[in-house]
Parts: structure tokens; sequence; C-alpha cells
């Protein structure tokens, strides 16, 4: 609290010129006392303010002094050093810029805030990626990043899912990371979301376009993401799991049917629920893994497969 305060002290000396110790103790909401102290800890870190005495007294800045970081409160300066990401900065170009704006950031506040920035760098850090997966590559995503910002076409050579190259020239209207991952989003004939470490070629242009009207990244992206999941389970399957086998499930059956079975209430030893699936081959994988804390009810081609899985694997440890 009190970094934050010395800063708004320092803020009103640059922006009202000479205030009594009484004017900056009711903006600040503190006794008198007190931007006593604030103003003589001001002086100690470097910052030319003097005062005069008499009733046309107050404080001041030195003539000309003018802090380099305007209205930048505790939070936001540590935040700055939260959000650094240099990781998916590198990958946009941008990683030199990032360390040169916190350096310069870094040099402009405050001796206390200085102190509080440095310390949130070194003891927190952002791993974007999931466990498990390592950096995709994305040789283009600076290319991209460029063509989105100056608003120019781009010819992309595209690997779809099916293992099958396509080429598309593309609108970019931004890049987003989710999960480590980058995705462009671009428009062709309508709106398309495309992963980036799937284009093999790529040649910019200097052909402009207009970005749509009202057009909201993160808003496109929600409405996506949604649409995404639902085509990814586009099946339902009828279970009855043990109170365990509800735990279980929100851990070993993926985020999707996490979602949903964290809404269910257990009813007894055990509860019926329909659980979101890709397909039948993943729900026998997946539904194995839960052991007797589960037990398929439908649809009957599940169940069937369900238990001639099991009694294969019984025939193999009763030899």
């Amino acid at each position: 609290m009190r970094a934050s305060r010395l800063l708004s002290l320092l803020l009103l000396l640059q922006s009202r010129g000479r205030m009594t110790a009484q004017e900056l103790a009711d903006e600040l909401e503190v006794s008198v006392r007190t931007v006593y102290r604030d103003v003589e800890a001001l002086g100690s870190s470097g910052v030319p303010v003097y005062g005069d005495r008499g009733p046309a007294g107050g404080y001041q800045l030195v003539d000309g002094y003018r802090t380099r970081l305007t209205g930048l409160t505790t939070e936001e300066a540590d935040s700055l050093f939260l959000a650094g990401m240099p990781g998916p900065a590198a990958e946009l170009g941008l990683g030199a810029v990032v360390a040169a704006a916190q350096l310069k950031v870094l040099a402009a506040l405050p001796p206390e805030l200085r102190s509080r920035a440095a310390r949130v760098r070194e003891r927190f850090h952002l791993d974007a990626p999931g466990w498990f997966r390592g950096n995709e590559g994305t040789p283009h995503v600076a290319e991209i990043a460029e063509a989105v910002w100056q608003q120019r076409r781009l010819r992309i050579r595209y690997v779809r899912w099916a293992q099958v190259e396509v080429e598309r020239t593309v609108e970019p209207l931004g890049l987003v990371l989710k999960a480590g991952t980058w995705y462009l989003v671009a428009r062709t004939d309508d709106l398309r979301t495309y992963r980036v470490s799937r284009v093999v070629e790529l040649t910019a242009s200097d052909e402009p376009f207009d970005r749509p009207e009202g057009f909201d990244l993160a808003e496109y992206w929600r409405g996506w993401s949604e649409r995404f999941e639902e085509r990814m389970y586009p099946m339902r399957v009828t279970v009855r799991m043990t109170p365990n086998g509800l735990k279980s499930a929100q851990v070993l059956l993926g985020l999707v049917a996490a979602r949903e079975l964290r809404e269910v209430e257990p009813e007894g030893d055990w509860t019926t629920v329909r659980v979101p699936v890709e397909s039948l081959d993943h729900a026998v994988v997946d539904l194995l893994r839960l052991g007797p804390e589960v037990e398929v009810l439908e649809p009957p081609e599940l169940r069937e497969r369900v238990i001639a899985r099991i009694a294969a694997m019984t025939a193999v440890y009763q030899r």
C-alpha cells in the first residue's frame, strides 16, 4: 500500500504543482504526519521534492522534473512482469522488445516499486504449454503476426486433419495462444481458425484488406471454442458411477466431461449420468480406465464392446 501511495503523491505534485501537507493528506486520505514521512521517503529515493514554510508554503517538485511513469500502481507494475511471457513473445519476434521494455519500466519505477517488480520476476514464472507437450514448431508465427498488424493478405499452404494439403488466400484477423498452441483466426469466404503449426508454407502480399466491422477476437474465440468442443464430443453415453468413479472421471475423462460431471451430485452407491465422448472407440478405452467404478448402460453396442474387452483381458491373465 505504501509504495502505491508514494506513487500517487508523486503524481499529485507532478499534475497540480505546489500542494500543502494538508491538501496532500486530504487527497490521499492519510494524516499530515504520514505525508511528512512519505515526502521524506520520496526525497531519499532521489525524487527532487522540496518544501517551503509559511502561509504560502507547501511541497513541490523541482521545475522541469517529471516522472517517466504516469499512473502506474503497484499491482499494475507487478502485472507487467507477470504478463511478459518470454516464450510466446520470442515466437512473435518480440522477445528483445519485451526485455527492453521491462528494463525501461524497472529504471523508471521508484525504488520501492522497482524492488517489488524485481521480486515478482524472480518468484513467478508463466509456462504456457500443457504438461507432456513440447512447444510446437511455428516458424511462420512472426510473419503471420506482422500480417495481422499490417492488415495484409497471406497465401498459405496448410495441412488439414486428414493430412491433406490445401492452399488458401486469407485475411489474418488475429492470433490466439491456447495452452501453448498458436491459432490464426482469418477470413476467407467466412471466418476460420487455423493451427499455425500446420502452416507449411507462407507468402506475404502487399495487398491490404479491411477488418470486418465490429469483429471482436475474444468473443469469436469463445464461440469457436464452444463449437469445437461440441464437434469433438458429438456423442453421449449413459453410464452409472460410484462416488469414487465420479471423482476419478473428472481427472481421467478429459476437460469436457469433467466440466459436466462436476455439477453432478452423487445419489447413493451408484449415480446414473450422461457422459460426452468422441466416439465409441474412444469411450471403450476411456471408461475402462475407471475399472469397477463405472458400468456402461447405453448404447448396447458400447456395453457389448466393453464386455468383450474385459473378457479378452481376463483370458490373458487366466492362462
